[in-house]
């Protein structure tokens, strides 16, 4: 809306300073005609913003100017309080909501406080996009267009129309009852009904999104945390699935984590390595993971893992044995 957004401007001024038109429209997401267009309508509205010209210039509002204009919109209500935990700004499109919520609350700080806030905040970093080791964090996409269509039915409690393209299939239009939304590990769910049977779907397959007009079918009253354990547990239970119990180095175990598609217990070893009961998509899936912890990991159970990866350990060894290889290879030539 465009409120918000002059709104997060005069803020965004009050805050940093003197800012120049390009500056504004990054972080107002908007081009930077828009960012001029919403300067001239501060002005006529008595708003006490000016240019300064020259190399450094940009634009600033007049010492002292002050008003209120720190309340909190629903979307940046919800911003807040989706994103306690982790990245849900990110899963549930909230992230332009939640920076200029963020404008508000310093703003709304006693003077002599906000640049000890602004300063503390800058202490802490929250899920960097990569780890220790360079790995980039993984994080499904949806569409603005589409999360907000989806986000909207959640909190009516309006039927859904969703464009899903599931697994090895073509997409299609299907129509739901929405439940609520869950981010886990920055994947991002709709927990819903079809036709009376429970729906678990990847935001990140949701292609385009439609709220209806009529009321969902639904309790008025959820405990998404129960139902997460619930399908979780009959996800875990079904298909092809394979649960193996595995011995790990500690320090590997959060890449086995990442792997698995579950944990089912875990308990320390004689000889200070992880015992973990983990569950993985199926025998090939559980084969790969543990392969590439090398000896770092072994396999307890079952049986087949075990032989799987002996026989692949040995056809390994089979190829770089002692023996020469059949033709010598032809030495690689320096670039000059």
């Amino acid at each position: 809306m465009r409120a918000d957004r002059l709104v997060s401007l005069v803020l965004l001024l009050r805050q940093r300073g003197r800012l120049t038109a390009d500056t504004l429209a990054r972080e107002l997401e908007v081009s930077t005609r828009t960012v001029l267009r919403d300067i001239e309508a501060l002005s006529a509205a008595g708003v006490p913003v000016y240019a300064e010209r020259g190399r450094h210039g940009g634009f600033a509002l007049l010492p002292g100017f002050r008003t209120e204009l720190t309340g909190l919109n629903h979307d940046e209500a919800l911003a807040l309080l989706a994103t306690g935990s982790a990245r849900g700004e990110q899963a549930f499109g909230l992230g332009p909501a939640l920076a200029s919520a963020m404008r508000k609350v310093v703003d709304a700080l006693p003077e002599n406080h906000r640049a000890t806030a602004s300063d503390a905040a800058r202490r802490f970093l929250v899920d960097p996009e990569t780890d220790l080791l360079a790995r980039r964090l993984v994080t499904d996409e949806v569409s603005g267009a589409t999360m907000a269509e989806v986000r909207r039915a959640v909190l009516a409690g309006h039927k859904l129309r969703i464009h899903y393209a599931a697994t090895g299939q073509t997409p299609r239009w299907r129509t739901v009852d929405p439940i609520g939304l869950v981010t886990v590990r920055d994947r991002g769910y709709l927990l819903a009904t079809r036709a009376g049977t429970d729906r678990t779907y990847r935001l990140s397959r949701v292609l385009a999104a439609e709220e209806l007009p009529e009321t969902a079918e639904r309790p008025d009253r959820v405990d998404l945390d129960r139902i997460w354990r619930e399908r979780s547990a009959r996800f875990l239970s079904g298909g092809d699935h394979i649960t193996a119990l595995v011995r790990v180095d500690p320090a590997r175990r959060e890449e086995l984590l990442d792997a698995a598609l579950a944990v089912r217990a875990e308990e320390p070893d004689a000889d200070g390595r992880l015992r973990l009961e983990v569950t993985f998509q199926d025998s090939r899936h559980a084969e790969w993971a543990l392969w590439q912890l090398g000896t770092d990991a072994e396999a307890l159970t079952p049986q087949s893992l075990r032989s799987a990866l002996r026989d692949r350990a040995a056809a390994l060894a089979a190829r770089y044995g002692d023996s020469a290889p059949a033709s010598s290879p032809v030495p690689l030539r320096a670039s000059s």
